[in-house]
């Protein structure tokens, strides 16, 4: 039984020595790609000026023919011996081969394109989401003339979904960043003396900042994500514009239930990441400080004042609005294919991550300047 592998020798010619070709050099043998990756590696390099002897080789399909004609840089060698059927095989080869064209350099001009384009569409997504709050706000006038008429099982579900269902993973990692913050923090504290200041520390690091900030990003990631996916994939199966021909808005029934259960569940969210983040940190000044609970518990309403609270409160508020919107937004936004539809979860989660951290910021900044 003759050995069908692709290979090659090295054999004597009029002038020099010629690369003979033997075994079969088709598609189905090389179909192993560490065997066209060893050929590819062990042919000579200058095959251009090489004399090549084709004649022996049992088959030569199209894959193989390809695999020359690149590998002799997409023109004929001077010398090479080929029976009637390889050469035609090699010709329709070289006719339909086409080099890829190289990429073209980007200049000042396709730059300038480039950034006019981002910035028209970076328009074009405030323009939609300024629209979208401003039909929210429509839609929130109709609530209150109309009561009755408001989907409140909508807003119950997603009360639940993006609340209850939250609570776990906030208080997992709540108590995590208050243990890790408490142990950071006496290792500094101890060298000075200043045991008893980590009550401060903790009560206003988790209550102010940490809190909310930690759940308004757990709520971004886990239900940012959902309600775009939720509402991209009623664009992908045509429930949207069934929705439209029907005459129900989608501010009125996607978006505005979102949004009011967002506003009401991220207070409660921040609370309760703080809560789990306090229990954290008090657990670990007791081992690492030798801080009882109950000194912490006594010191705690001393150290967090009542403004540092409602302010920590009140971020969630802006936080859950502004997760709910930018969620709908982008899902709004989804064209009616997968792509597009994981194209615009991604950027949900980011841009409400941003936005989050931006806004927490410009609240740090503003409250900071007078005086809270």
């Amino acid at each position: 039984m003759t050995d069908a592998t692709p290979r090659f020798e090295h054999a004597p010619a009029p002038k020099g020595r010629a690369i003979r070709l033997l075994g079969e050099w088709t598609a189905a043998q090389f179909a192993q790609p560490r065997l066209f990756r060893d050929l590819l590696r062990t042919l000579p390099r200058e095959a251009d000026r090489q004399s090549w002897d084709l004649r022996q080789a049992a088959q030569l399909d199209h894959v193989g023919a390809q695999m020359l004609w690149d590998h002799w840089g997409q023109r004929w060698p001077e010398q090479v011996e080929l029976l009637p059927a390889q050469r035609t095989i090699l010709e329709r080869v070289a006719q339909f081969t086409r080099r890829p064209e190289p990429a073209p350099k980007r200049g000042l001009w396709e730059w300038y394109l480039a950034t006019g384009a981002s910035v028209l569409r970076g328009v074009g997504h405030a323009k939609d989401f300024i629209r979208l709050i401003g039909q929210l706000t429509l839609d929130l006038r109709e609530l209150v003339r109309a009561p009755h008429r408001a989907p409140w099982r909508d807003f119950s579900g997603h009360l639940y979904h993006i609340g209850a269902t939250a609570l776990p993973i906030t208080a997992l990692v709540g108590g995590l960043i208050g243990v890790v913050l408490a142990y950071l923090t006496a290792q500094q504290l101890r060298q000075f003396g200043a045991d008893a200041y980590i009550v401060d520390i903790l009560g206003i690091a988790l209550v102010r900042e940490l809190g909310p900030m930690l759940a308004a990003i757990l709520i971004a990631g886990r239900s940012g994500s959902a309600i775009t996916a939720q509402i991209g994939v009623m664009r992908v199966t045509d429930e949207l514009d069934a929705m439209r021909v029907m005459g129900i808005s989608h501010t009125y029934r996607l978006v505005m239930p979102r949004a009011m259960a967002l506003s009401i569940a991220m207070p409660l969210i921040s609370g309760w990441t703080t809560v789990a983040g306090l229990i954290g940190g008090m657990i670990a000044a007791d081992l690492s400080l030798g801080i009882s609970v109950m000194f912490f518990l006594k010191a705690l309403p001393a150290a967090v004042s009542l403004p540092n609270l409602i302010l920590g409160m009140s971020k969630s508020v802006v936080f859950g609005i502004m997760i709910a919107l930018i969620g709908c937004h982008f899902g709004l936004r989804v064209q009616p294919n997968t792509e597009s539809l994981g194209q615009g979860t991604t950027a949900s989660v980011v841009t409400a991550i941003t936005m989050v951290i931006l806004v927490d910021a410009l609240f740090a900044i503003l409250f900071s300047s007078v005086g809270i």
